[in-house]
């Protein structure tokens, strides 16, 4: 499993993000340890008030465990590589919570702790931590057999489309695929040995180059959103200028964005806008498919749950009758036929438990199965979208070199540059 940790505040954000059923399949809470709430809220608030008698600010640390694409890991398997994150960086007797999400056909856990010690009213010390994990995440992947990703079997040959949060993010804000909008730029990058090349390469998927405020180089989309190019491209401030020389030649983000926007004909919108139309009406079908899927398996879930409890504490009760009370019971305990009740109570009990949770198990992986399936068909869909978006950024962007700004587009430019200037208000 890929393991990606950091240490956080923020319980009630944090607790109200691994609880969102909205952009999940399904959410499960797999196991609450050490807390006195019974809920994900009331237990990351217990974390910050105990943290409140301390100096420690990021009072939390928070896991993600992801497993390989074509793997289904079961809830034991993520409870597993969680207890081996905990013994990996001291937490293994504080206060945890596992949290598994499905989405898109594939599944996956956030594990969260409670870095405070109430023994000794401190937050316990998390040194070297990412290295600590990267070899919990080896040893992950080779004891499951799952082929080791470049980044894990090199120590250090990162796959250069991995995205942060912050890119994942700022790129789905802006109603990108992010894998999608990293891949252009790593592209465009690869391909050009300079300004010029650069420029073109990423022109040619529907991104401008403009001189930045503070960050050097950034790259804006045909609505005028901003990315940095050093991000995005994957390579470092010092690599960019190496390449890229001085930003200064460039126009500003503000005439950039004024100069797509009086470029943009009607004719052109339009043209987008059909295609976004027609992008959605051919997913329309698979949307309301999967969240009928997703509706039905919900149910299925809940029915397995109940039926699991009711039967729960009809053998809990039959077990308990086993155990003789009064006079009859203090016998039992003086002939040891209570100590044996108790020990055929206790292996029925771990079997009743690992049955029922092989159950969930299979319907999880049934369910899984489904959803993978309508997925794979989706993922056609979407594959062709990709295509019509690269063609559609090179048709418009070969439209803008070859139609030049006319007389009013070019004062419509200017105003927006004085109007930019006139709310400048650095020294």
């Amino acid at each position: 499993m890929i393991v990606v940790a950091s240490q956080r505040s923020g319980a009630v954000a944090l607790a109200d993000h691994l609880m969102n059923i909205r952009d999940n399949d399904h959410v499960e809470v797999i196991e609450m340890d050490g807390f006195m709430a019974d809920d994900l809220r009331g237990a990351f608030k217990e974390a910050h008030a105990i943290s409140k008698a301390t100096r420690c600010k990021q009072f939390l640390f928070s896991v993600s465990l992801n497993p390989p694409e074509h793997a289904v890991a079961t809830d034991d398997d993520f409870r597993e590589a969680a207890d081996r994150v905990a013994k990996a960086v001291g937490l293994g007797d504080q206060p945890s919570a596992i949290v598994v999400h499905e989405k898109n056909g594939r599944r996956h856990a956030h594990a969260v702790w409670s870095r405070i010690d109430v023994d000794e009213m401190k937050a316990v010390h998390l040194s070297h931590f990412k290295t600590k994990l990267r070899d919990v995440s080896r040893d992950l992947f080779l004891d499951h057999g799952w082929e080791l990703p470049n980044g894990l079997a090199t120590y250090g040959n990162k796959n250069p489309l991995n995205l942060s949060l912050t890119e994942w993010q700022q790129a789905q804000r802006h109603g990108h695929d992010p894998r999608e909008v990293k891949q252009a730029f790593i592209n465009a990058w690869e391909r050009s040995d300079g300004l010029s090349g650069f420029r073109n390469a990423l022109e040619e998927r529907g991104f401008y180059l403009a001189k930045g405020d503070r960050r050097g180089f950034i790259a804006l989309d045909l609505q005028g959103k901003v990315y940095e190019v050093g991000r995005w491209s994957g390579v470092k401030a010092k690599e960019v200028k190496a390449k890229l020389g001085a930003p200064g030649a460039l126009p500003s983000v503000a005439e950039t964005q004024s100069t797509l926007r009086s470029r943009m004909t009607e004719q052109v919108k339009g043209y987008v806008d059909q295609i976004k139309s027609r992008h959605a009406d051919e997913m329309h079908p698979y949307s309301e498919a999967h969240a009928a899927m997703v509706t039905a398996q919900r149910t299925e879930r809940k029915t397995l749950k109940d039926k699991q409890e009711a039967r729960w504490i009809k053998e809990t009760k039959a077990r308990s009758d086993r155990l003789n009370k009064g006079l009859r019971g203090l016998f039992d305990r003086l002939t040891g036929k209570s100590r044996k009740a108790q020990k055929q109570n206790e292996r029925e009990a771990m079997a009743c438990a690992k049955r029922d949770q092989d159950q969930r198990d299979d319907l999880i992986l049934a369910q899984m199965k489904d959803r993978r399936g309508l997925q794979k068909d989706a993922r056609t869909v979407l594959s062709r979208h990709k295509e019509d978006r690269k063609l559609l950024a090179k048709n418009i962007s070969a439209y803008l070199r070859r139609t030049p700004p006319n007389a009013e587009q070019t004062k419509a430019a200017a105003r927006e540059r004085k109007r930019s200037r006139s709310w400048d208000l650095s020294p």
